[in-house]
């Protein structure tokens, strides 16, 4: 037996008691006559000590022996400490060691295992398999797996059934980049890994398995940012004979639930939103809600005088800073350099100062008067003490521009808390996207989605306008999950993917399957998708979901731990019949 104990189980009840322990050596701190040694598990520190009174110099010397991350079994005696240490849980008590042994020596890590580490990233990357010691990132690891478990015990009770999909599936042209994987066995033929499981998760619908989940990878071959990985989980779902109303409730409750069993927070019925609206009123189809700097549309009220950057614009709108009066010129030409960077791309930013008095002082006076400007204020809902900041230029771009500004203002005001948690509905959306590239409609969710009742009509007269049966789930400012009711006949499968550009020997090469499916019996359906990875990050109070993932990759989509991607050798080459093609 390795261990009777853990070393974070330990306390003043096992006082006396002979106890053996197993575990890393956190540290070693050398008096001379006493040596003292931080053993560490998962689950804990346990202080040991060797007392050269008490114990022989064999074992006095083997302890001197010990350097940091050595892996040690131990036996010895619980004892109370003199001088406790109420900053962990066995901190009551410590063990006089009694014996000794050595299971296997360590190399000096090269960064300090510690909450607080030395090793940058890329460092902590390569070494993750130390990096998980730390408690930040074992925690992170514990922390995903009980928002896991809540999520199978909360679907198995509410009668979900999970059942396991194909990894080695067909690549389709919509969505992102396929991973591919060679065929061995079938010459110049692929498998793609697949980017989500929608076909089958219909065909399980179509089986009568009403009620799906499966808590699975998907593969997107696609550029990377801080949320984002080339391999991802997701929540899966799908339910027969329900409406869209069916499908948010038990969604909702979900969320509701997770929310509940981790924080401890109370969330009431979530809002609802369509996307248009999220658009005029937030700049984007996620809003965060926990603070206000709603947009307030500017035409009416500000492309009336000579100022020419407003009136040649489609659209000038503002948001209003609460306290923002108090910034100084210079912290307000931060913000106009910081508008101006690349990444945002606005050309510059006229503002307006609320004064105390209820006056006004702009960086435009020489265009507008105080009533002007007091307009400005009613339709951004600025109060004195608050600063007024105004985009204008093409509809889509200033929008997405002052979006930016408005997240960038909340983070420096600390309007963001972790704490907090808003969650809503984005309903409505388009179904289809112009793509200026392709000069063609895309479908904005996927070839599956059904229009709104009533709306399929319109493909042929107006697709732009064309409403998608479809629902995001946002939470504070982040996209945690998306789904629609989906097509369940053969006909309007077919009328959509035409609309997608789709000639019918293409449907049918792509998706004969699914619509061959739909011609025995497909039920009403419909379903949501959850990204695992980011909605855990969110509730454990953080964005960055690669420290949510036990071996995740790099901004470059590399795992430079085990050095992946890697070349293969001539001769697995020629076995799946790529080596002529990789030299041609």
């Amino acid at each position: 037996m390795y261990r009777s104990h853990s070393c974070g189980e330990l306390n003043l009840n096992h006082v006396n008691q002979e106890v053996t322990l197993s575990g890393w050596v956190q540290g070693v701190r050398d008096k001379g006559f006493m040596i003292y040694v931080d053993l560490r598990d998962r689950y804990g520190l346990t202080q040991l000590y060797f007392d050269e009174e008490k114990s022989s110099a064999d074992l006095m010397q083997k302890a001197k022996s010990l350097g940091r991350e050595f892996v040690i079994q131990v036996n010895g005696q619980v004892v109370e400490r003199a001088s406790k240490n109420p900053n962990i849980s066995t901190g009551d008590i410590e063990l006089l060691v009694k014996s000794l042994e050595i299971l296997n020596e360590a190399k000096l890590p090269p960064f300090t295992i510690e909450d607080e580490t030395d090793g940058g990233d890329d460092l902590r990357m390569k070494y993750r398999y130390l990096d998980i010691r730390r408690n930040p990132v074992k925690n992170n690891l514990i922390f995903r797996h009980q928002v896991t478990q809540g999520v199978r015990n909360y679907l198995s009770n509410e009668g979900f059934i999970e059942v396991e999909t194909p990894y080695l599936i067909k690549s389709t042209p919509e969505g992102a980049r396929d991973f591919v994987v060679p065929s061995r066995m079938n010459e110049g033929q692929f498998y793609a890994l697949p980017q989500s499981p929608q076909t089958f998760k219909q065909l399980l619908m179509v089986g009568g398995m009403d009620k799906y989940f499966q808590i699975v990878k998907c593969f997107r071959d696609e550029d990377l940012r801080a949320d984002r990985q080339p391999e991802f989980t997701q929540i899966d779902c799908e339910m027969a004979f329900v409406e869209q109303e069916d499908i948010l409730n038990t969604f909702e409750g979900l969320t509701r639930h997770l929310i509940k069993e981790v924080h401890g927070v109370d969330t009431g019925d979530f809002p609802r939103m369509t996307f248009d609206d999220a658009m005029r009123l937030y700049g984007n189809d996620k809003p965060d809600i926990r603070f206000g700097m709603q947009f307030g549309e500017l035409n009416p009220v500000a492309q009336h005088k000579d100022f020419k950057v407003f009136n040649s614009a489609e659209l000038v709108v503002g948001i209003a800073v609460p306290g923002g009066n108090a910034h100084t010129r210079k912290e307000i030409d931060k913000l106009i350099d910081w508008v101006k960077r690349p990444q945002v791309g606005a050309l510059g930013m006229v503002y307006c100062r609320c004064n105390d008095d209820g006056s006004f002082k702009s960086s435009v006076d020489k265009f507008y008067d105080q009533d002007d400007l007091a307009q400005w204020a009613q339709v951004t809902g600025a109060k004195p003490g608050d600063l007024i900041c105004v985009l204008s230029g093409e509809t889509t771009k200033v929008r997405a521009q002052l979006s930016a500004l408005r997240m960038e203002l909340a983070e420096r005001l600390g309007l963001r808390k972790t704490n907090e948690f808003a969650p809503l509905w984005v309903v409505d959306f388009p179904l289809l996207e112009w793509d200026e590239d392709s000069e063609r409609y895309h479908a904005m969710h996927h070839p599956f989605t059904s229009p709104k009742p009533g709306q399929i009509d319109l493909l042929d007269s107006d697709p732009g306008a064309v409403k998608a049966n479809a629902y995001d789930l946002v939470l504070n400012g982040n996209e945690i999950g998306g789904g629609s009711i989906r097509i369940h006949d053969k006909e309007t499968q077919a009328i959509m993917l035409k609309h997608l550009g789709f000639s019918d020997e293409e449907a049918r090469a792509q998706f004969g399957f699914l619509m061959d499916a739909f011609e025995f019996g497909a039920p009403p359906h419909g379903g949501i998708a959850f990204g695992l990875d980011r909605l855990v990050s969110i509730l454990g109070g953080q964005e960055t979901i690669r420290d949510f993932i036990a071996f995740p990759k790099n901004n470059s989509g590399r795992d430079v731990m085990i050095d992946a991607p890697a070349p293969i050798d001539d001769e697995q080459l020629s076995e799946l019949h790529l080596k002529v093609t990789l030299e041609s």
